[in-house]
This record gives structure tokens, C-alpha cells and sequence, in this order.
């Protein structure tokens, strides 16, 4: 009875080994199929973000000035999801499930452009084509003619359902803007009056806009440099 008991316990141990070799690892806590991230590249340089073992990304929101291009400012490799040149992102980690449709809207003359969309209301942006920088509520958005874009935004969105009444940009924060401008490629100054409140709002120029390499402040006030021409609130 003793011999039969322990060839019955060697038999369920080497079971419960096998099964714990074979059994696929968990993802990383807070990954799953519609994890989200934000990744930034804050020195203008590459950098690197967990995301575990996924290696599909989809980028859902940009809010640098600078722009998000999939391949060329932003991808996954073998150590994860890089940003690069002052790229700063909302990215979906993993494979979700499919949108409900994908279009692509251009404003290939610089102008406002709106592009159909039918009653829905929803959209998100799924991967800018542009160089120009795509950001929601000052270079696209949705309102009651559909889905626009501007400034050189091109990108690809995914539709959503109807509802929701519309789009409503979000609000900036009190204070002056001041337009600062690098026109020359060389580095200009803008007085502020000392005052050192002040918040990136919007690139206007083609050349990029990346702080502590093309713009920054210091004690003559805001300056910007190589072609960088932007927006700034100032409080």
C-alpha cells in the first residue's frame, strides 16, 4: 500500500512540473490587450518604454509639438516601444480588436480639410503620415461637418459610433500667447517679462520645435532655434 501511495504522489508531482514548465507566462501587470502607455522623448533623444513582452503598439493620442511618425520618431524593437526627436505619445499596447472603419484625411495644401465620416462622432487618430504634427483640437478634430484636419495633418483614423455630440477641444490655460520665431535658422530671443510660467502650446513652423534643442527658456526669456516658429501661453 506504501509503495502504491508514493508511485501515485511521484506521479502527480511530475505532472504538476510539466504542466508549470509548459504553461505560457503571464504579461506584465497593467499590459493586456488594450493597455495603455504614455512614452515620451523628453531630451529629444531616443528612449525606450516597457511594455513586457508585447510587440504591438498603435498610437492613439500624440501630444508632443513635435511629430509622431511610426518608423521614423517612433516603433517597437527588441527592448520595447522607442520614442525619438522629441516624440511624446499615448500608445495601445497589444493587439486589440478591430476598429470599426479606418479612413485616411489630409490637409495637403495646408488648409482645413473635412473628410466624411457619416453620423459617426467619435474618431482616433491610429498613425499620422505627415510630418506636420497631428494633435487632437488644434491640427484635427471632429465637429458637425465630420472629421477635420489642418496645418499639414495626414493621418489615418479609426471611426467610432455616433452620439456624444460633437467635438470639443480642451480649453488652454489662462494667459498670453506669444509667437516666437526662429526665421533666419538662428537663434532668436522673445521677452516675456521675466516671467517664467510658460507652456509649449503649438509648432507653427515646418522645422521642429523640441525643447532644449530648438527652444527652452532662460534669463533673456523664451528662444528658439533652427527655424523653429511656435505658440506659447504665458503666465
Amino acid at each position: 500500500m506504501t509503495s502504491t501511495i508514493r508511485l501515485l504522489l511521484t506521479a502527480a508531482f511530475v505532472l504538476v512540473s510539466a504542466f508549470a514548465v509548459s504553461s505560457p507566462a503571464h504579461a506584465q501587470p497593467g499590459y493586456g490587450p488594450q493597455g495603455r502607455i504614455t512614452c515620451s522623448s523628453d531630451n529629444g533623444r531616443r528612449n525606450w518604454c516597457d511594455i513586457g513582452r508585447a510587440r504591438d503598439a498603435q498610437l492613439v493620442r500624440q501630444i508632443s509639438g513635435s511629430a509622431c511618425i511610426q518608423g521614423q520618431t517612433w516603433g517597437v524593437d527588441g527592448r520595447g516601444l522607442w520614442v525619438d526627436n522629441g516624440c511624446r505619445a499615448e500608445f495601445v499596447i497589444g493587439r486589440g480588436g478591430p476598429p470599426q472603419q479606418t479612413i485616411n484625411c489630409s490637409s495637403d495644401n495646408g488648409r482645413r480639410n473635412w473628410c466624411d465620416i457619416g453620423r459617426a462622432r467619435d474618431a482616433q487618430l491610429v498613425r499620422q503620415i505627415s510630418g506636420s504634427p497631428c494633435i487632437q483640437g488644434r491640427t484635427w478634430g471632429v465637429d458637425g461637418r465630420g472629421l477635420w484636419v489642418d496645418n499639414g495633418c495626414r493621418a489615418d483614423f479609426a471611426i467610432g459610433g455616433g452620439g456624444g455630440g460633437g467635438f470639443r477641444p480642451p480649453q488652454p490655460p489662462p494667459g498670453q500667447v506669444v509667437t516666437c520665431s526662429s526665421n533666419d535658422g538662428r537663434r532668436n530671443w522673445c521677452d516675456v517679462g521675466g516671467r517664467r510660467d510658460i507652456r509649449f502650446s503649438r509648432q507653427i513652423s515646418g522645422s521642429a520645435c523640441i525643447q532644449d534643442r530648438t527652444w527652452g527658456i532662460d534669463r533673456r526669456g523664451i528662444w528658439v532655434d533652427q527655424g523653429c516658429r511656435a505658440e506659447f501661453f504665458v503666465r
